[in-house]
C-alpha cells in the first residue's frame, strides 16, 4: 500500500466509521442491536428446530419459511458480530479482501431473501388459485430447485461486484468506511477513479434480483386477492386472506426497508448519514427479528406445534 497526494493505493486494511455523528453514543446503540440479534437467533433456530422435528410441516410452505428463518440467522450473523466489536471494543478495522467477503455474504442473503419471499408468494399463489394442482405442481423435486435457484442466483450476481471493485478500482481517497458494514456503494463511494460501471451493475444486480422478485409478488398477490373476493362464502374469503397476512407483512417490511436504503445510498445525500446508516442497520436486524413473531403469531398450526414442543419439555 502506498499513498500519493492523500489518495490511498489499494488500501490492505480499511476501517469502519460506524454510525457517523453517533460515535460517542455508539457503546449504547449496540445494545437494541444486541438484544435484537439475541432474539432473531432464538426465534429463527426456534422455527427451523419446530418444522424440522414436525412431519406435518414438511410442506412447501413451511420448508420455504425454514430457508427463510436460516438465511435470517446467516444475514444477520455476518453483520452484527463485527458491528458490535466496532461498538464495544473498537474492533472497526477490516482487511480488504475480509471487506468483500463480508459484502459477497451480505448481499447473497439478501438476494436469497428476497427469492425466497416470491416463492412464497407463488406457494401461496398456487394454494389459493389454483388448490386442486398444488401437490402437483409443488412437489419435493421442484422445491428443491426452487431452494437451489434462489440460493445460486445472488451468490453467481454478486461475483462481478466484487471483481469490479478489486480489478478497476485502485485509488481510495480514504480508507474509512462511513458505515458499520461493508456495503458495495458504501466501499465504491471510497474509490477516486470512474465508477460508472459498478454503478450501473450494481443497479443491474439489484433489479434483477429485487426489482424482478418484487414486480413477480405483486402480481401474485394482486391476483391472489382477485380471487380470494370472488370466493363465494365469508368464511372462504377470512380463511385464504388470513393465510396470506404474515406473508404480505413480512413482504412489506423487507421491500420498504430496502427500497429505502437503497435509494438514499444513490440519492439520499439531504438525509443525515446518522439516519441512513441507522435505518441501513434495521433494514437488516428488523426482518430477522420479527419475522418470527410474524409467523407464530399469525400461523396457528405453527403456534400449535411451538406449544407442543414447550409442553412435551414440561411433562419430561
Amino acid at each position: 500500500m502506498s499513498i500519493m497526494n492523500d489518495t490511498v493505493f489499494m488500501p490492505s486494511v480499511l476501517t469502519f466509521i460506524g454510525i457517523p455523528g453517533l460515535e460517542t453514543v455508539q457503546c449504547w446503540i449496540g445494545i437494541p442491536f444486541c438484544a435484537m440479534y439475541i432474539i432473531a437467533l432464538m426465534g429463527n433456530f426456534l422455527l427451523l428446530i419446530v418444522i424440522k422435528s414436525e412431519p406435518s410441516l414438511h410442506e412447501p410452505m413451511y420448508i420455504f419459511l425454514a430457508m427463510l428463518g436460516a438465511t435470517d440467522i446467516a444475514l444477520s450473523t455476518s453483520i452484527v458480530p463485527k458491528m458490535l466489536g466496532t461498538f464495544w471494543f473498537h474492533l472497526s478495522e477490516i482487511y480488504f479482501d475480509a471487506c468483500l467477503f463480508q459484502m459477497w455474504l451480505i448481499h447473497t442473503f439478501q438476494g436469497i431473501e428476497s427469492g425466497v419471499l416470491l416463492a412464497m408468494a407463488l406457494d401461496r399463489y398456487v394454494a389459493i388459485c389454483y388448490p386442486l394442482r398444488h401437490a402437483t405442481i409443488f412437489t419435493q423435486q421442484l422445491v428443491t430447485n426452487i431452494g437451489l435457484g434462489v440460493t445460486l442466483r445472488p451468490a453467481i450476481l454478486v461475483i462481478p461486484c466484487l471483481l469490479l471493485i478489486k480489478c478497476r478500482l485502485k485509488l481510495y481517497r480514504t480508507k474509512l468506511i462511513s458505515h458499520t458494514y461493508c456495503e458495495h456503494m458504501a466501499l465504491v463511494k471510497l474509490a477516486t477513479e470512474d465508477v460508472y460501471i459498478n454503478k450501473f451493475y450494481g443497479l443491474l444486480g439489484a433489479f434483477i434480483v429485487g426489482g424482478l422478485d418484487f414486480i413477480l409478488i405483486t402480481l401474485s398477490y394482486t391476483q391472489i386477492f382477485i380471487t380470494v373476493f370472488h370466493l363465494p362464502q365469508k368464511e372462504a374469503r377470512l380463511k385464504a386472506f388470513n393465510t396470506c397476512i404474515p406473508h404480505i407483512c413480512v413482504f412489506l417490511q423487507f421491500y420498504l426497508l430496502a427500497f429505502f436504503s437503497f435509494f438514499t445510498h444513490r440519492s439520499g445525500s439531504y438525509i443525515p448519514s446518522y439516519i441512513h446508516i441507522t435505518l441501513s442497520n434495521l433494514y437488516l436486524l428488523v426482518p430477522p427479528f420479527l419475522n418470527p413473531f410474524v409467523y407464530g403469531v399469525k400461523t396457528k398450526h405453527i403456534q400449535d406445534k411451538v406449544a407442543k414442543v414447550f409442553c412435551s419439555k414440561d411433562q419430561a
